[in-house]
């Protein structure tokens, strides 16, 4: 039997609970309990409360999810402002 086809929605981030999951709450009102995909682990994408994510969803179960893509802000690439500087760590 071949595996069904996957649904994708977008949301936002509400909570972040135990075990790597996240409560979202996606653009039609819905929340859900989504947990990490294994490429955002491996290349240790964090996530956080209020980030803008897509998430894939069996068509069997609608209250889970998992989070495949964080949404990078407008301002991510910006540079920073003069007055505010990354700290120096010195190395021994």
């Amino acid at each position: 039997m071949a595996k069904e086809e996957l649904i994708t929605f977008e949301g936002e981030v509400m909570e972040i609970l135990p075990d790597a999951r996240y409560r979202v709450k996606l653009e039609s009102g819905h929340e859900i309990v989504a947990y990490t995909a294994g490429k955002m682990k491996k290349n240790r994408i964090k996530t956080l409360a209020g980030d803008r994510v897509t998430v894939e969803m069996s068509p069997y179960d609608l209250d889970k999810g998992r989070l495949i893509f964080r949404h990078k802000d407008s301002g991510a690439g910006a540079p920073r402002p003069a007055g505010q500087r990354r700290p120096q760590f010195r190395r021994r």
